[in-house]
């Protein structure tokens, strides 16, 4: 049975990232499963280690070292790929957006890709739209043969009425903002490839994961902490702890289809950002400073389906807040880089 974060509250970076890779049995039954080696592509980014962690992890638990865990990334700061590498992760240092770097990527069974840009979209679109774009045109083509999760994002669907259940895998993909239109891009290009080659391939539009360093929870608590107003004009959230949404990714390889198909990929409670503000406020004894009113719209998701496949994520919404007090209380540290989640034109 994995362990809660509840039971044990992370002290420290160490102690976080251990409780974040651990392998569920879920984990280990899909990779026993599938075989083969896998690759991480944009694996240098805030969620990429702790995936790339888990699955090592797993496949030693299972007693098959000889299968590779490779990690791909620019890896501008050396100490992430030395730190992947002291945990057994094999690192391969590769611009995505080079054609020939691309071709020299080893031929391996399972590929998870996790590329993209977000912030900077509004100063940088070109750029933004040659990673969420050609990047996997590149990328698609090299692993035609490939079994492929790729990570997208719940912003492909349009603002939903917050009166409904949220977006479905159905629902249009009409989303405001030029971020959330590359990204619809992203899937589009995949999905023809995919579809050219018959790739099996997955759409993870995951929404919003979190560790304690950031995410929706670490960004309310803070202005609550230190009194800026919260901006609750995008009312509500969904969110899911980074280590079940790791775990969802490495399952979803045992899903991956031709014809691709896609899955919502977050926790089922829809989190008011008022009220979250709230609960904040009560565990860290500061009223918060509540600014802006809900709009009838907002980026919510209905997520049943993967739920389904699944299960409930093994922690919850009132661990993740818990966990969050108590590392902000401690003074943990955190990534400074905040998910700008109140954002309702999509502009990022």
């Amino acid at each position: 049975m994995r362990v809660s974060i509840a039971m044990i509250l992370p002290q420290t970076v160490e102690q976080l990232e251990e409780a974040l890779s651990r392998p569920s049995p879920a984990v280990l039954d899909t990779l026993r499963c599938i075989g083969g080696d896998l690759v991480i592509l944009g694996a240098g980014g805030k969620m990429g280690p702790t995936l790339a962690r888990m699955a090592r992890r797993a496949l030693d638990a299972l007693g098959q070292p000889q299968r590779r865990v490779i990690a791909v990334s620019r890896f501008s700061s050396e100490e992430a790929s030395r730190s992947l590498r002291g945990h057994g992760v094999e690192t391969l240092s590769c611009d995505l957006l080079n054609r020939d770097a691309v071709t020299t990527l080893p031929e391996v069974p399972n590929v998870i890709f996790m590329a993209g840009q977000k912030f900077g979209t509004s100063e940088a679109p070109e750029l933004t739209w040659a990673m969420n774009t050609l990047v996997p045109a590149l990328v698609a083509e090299r692993f035609k043969d490939s079994r492929m999760v790729v990570f997208s994002t719940g912003c492909v669907y349009p603002l939903m009425p917050v009166s409904g259940p949220g977006a479905c895998e159905e629902s249009p993909l009409t989303p405001p903002g030029e971020y959330a239109n590359s990204c619809v891009g992203r899937e589009r290009v995949f999905g023809h490839f995919a579809r050219h080659h018959g790739t099996r391939l997955l759409m993870f539009r995951l929404c919003y994961a979190i560790d304690l360093r950031y995410g929706v929870l670490m960004d309310v608590a803070r202005k609550v902490a230190t009194g800026e107003p919260v901006d609750v004009t995008m009312g509500y959230a969904h969110v899911i702890w980074q280590g079940d949404a790791s775990a969802r990714a490495i399952q979803c390889l045992a899903h991956a289809a031709s014809p691709p198909m896609a899955l919502n990929v977050t926790g089922l409670e829809r989190v008011s950002i008022r009220e979250l503000a709230g609960r904040f406020g009560q565990k860290l004894g500061r009223e918060p400073m509540i600014t802006g009113r809900e709009a009838p719209t907002a980026w919510i998701w209905d997520a049943s389906r993967s739920h389904a496949l699944f299960g409930p994520p093994a922690v919850s919404l009132e661990e993740m807040i818990d966990a969050t007090v108590h590392w902000l209380g401690h003074g943990g540290p955190t990534l400074d880089k905040p998910t700008h989640f109140e954002v309702h034109d999509g502009r990022f």
